[in-house]
Formats: structure tokens, C-alpha cells, sequence
């Protein structure tokens, strides 16, 4: 069995996916499309540092070293990754309160490979509003006893987890988290308690 930390070696090849979410979910007006780029965040969690990391202080802001596990982050760290904070879009809709995290090897050579995971507290109208637009753009709406699950059409995914989902956002009381994966959802450990 594989343990979810160690997805390392099934790493999607997503770079197409993210430009293509980016340019569909960031309706930027041409003018103020530099205004915003995302700058590398250097990744400072030590490797023993265990999931569910105590020193995180309860009603922190979520960054993209606490967003997931840290085991993950000083995997990533060990194979040159880093992330790019950048705001979090849902749809038309920018979640202000939220954090979308992009982990790959920026400094490298232009690769295929990175993974993608973002959460934020969002209003009801906000995710009823978001849900729409997606559903109109094609995206596929699941609800489970979980909450809400909205994926891309399978028609038009360019990479899939081992059930057939590709970007994925879960919409649950108050929060929304997102992954490049549906599969991706369960390494976001975020609020800690």
C-alpha cells in the first residue's frame, strides 16, 4: 500500500493543466495581469518535523509549508521544490481569505511536473456563486457526506488521479480547499487544531 505522503513518484504531469486553469480561473484584466506574479516561497520546515505540526499556533494563517503536511514539504524540499503562493480564484470569484500554493522546481528546467493545493474560508453566496460559474465552464458537481465536490469535465482533464479526477475543488460548511487532484484533497491538513 502506497502511504499518501509518498506520491512523490506519481507526481502528474500538469503543466499544461496549470496554464490552462490559471488562463480560465484568473479573469485578470490585461492591464494588471503582471501586477500580481507569484515569487518563489523558500521552504524553512526542518525534515523531522511530523505531521501535524505542534508549533502551529491555532488561528495561524495558512502558508504553503503548513497547508500540507511537513513531512511532504521536506519531501519537496529534498528534490529542489518550491512553492509560489498565489491568490486563490474560484472561478470568477477571489477568495481574499484564502491561499493557492503551487510546489515544483521553479529554478530547474521548464518541466511537467508540480502539484497544487489551496484552501480558504469562503461565504455561502460566495460558494454557491462559485459552484455555478465552474458548473457552467463544464466542471462536474459531486455532493458526498463530506460536502461538495466540483472536478473538471473528464472529457477535457489533461491528468487524473488513480479515479479520474483532475482539479478538484471541496466546498464544505465555510471552507473550500482545492488540489490538482481529487485524490490531492486529503493531503491538505488545514485549519490545525
Amino acid at each position: 500500500m502506497t502511504h499518501p505522503h509518498r506520491r512523490l513518484g506519481a507526481v502528474l504531469a500538469l503543466t499544461a493543466a496549470a496554464l490552462l486553469f490559471a488562463a480560465c480561473a484568473s479573469p485578470q484584466d490585461p492591464a494588471t495581469a503582471g501586477e500580481e506574479t507569484a515569487t518563489p516561497v523558500p521552504v524553512d520546515t526542518p525534515a523531522a518535523t511530523p505531521s501535524g505540526d505542534p508549533d502551529v499556533e491555532p488561528g495561524a494563517d495558512p502558508t504553503c509549508e503548513t497547508l500540507i503536511p511537513a513531512d511532504m514539504v521536506a519531501e519537496f524540499k529534498e528534490i529542489g521544490w518550491t512553492a509560489q503562493a498565489q491568490p486563490f480564484w474560484v472561478g470568477e470569484v477571489q477568495l481574499t481569505e484564502g491561499l493557492m500554493c503551487v510546489w515544483a522546481d521553479f529554478d530547474g528546467p521548464a518541466g511537467d511536473h508540480l502539484q497544487i493545493f489551496g484552501w480558504s474560508e469562503i461565504s455561502d453566496d460566495d460558494a454557491a456563486a462559485a459552484q455555478e460559474q465552474l458548473e457552467a465552464q463544464g466542471w462536474i458537481r459531486e455532493e458526498a457526506e463530506d460536502g461538495v465536490y466540483v472536478t473538471e469535465n473528464p472529457d477535457t482533464t489533461i491528468a487524473t488521479d488513480d479515479e479520474g479526477y483532475g482539479l478538484t475543488y471541496l466546498f464544505t460548511d465555510g471552507t473550500v480547499t482545492h488540489a490538482d487532484t481529487k485524490q490531492g484533497l486529503v493531503l491538505i491538513e488545514w485549519p490545525r487544531s
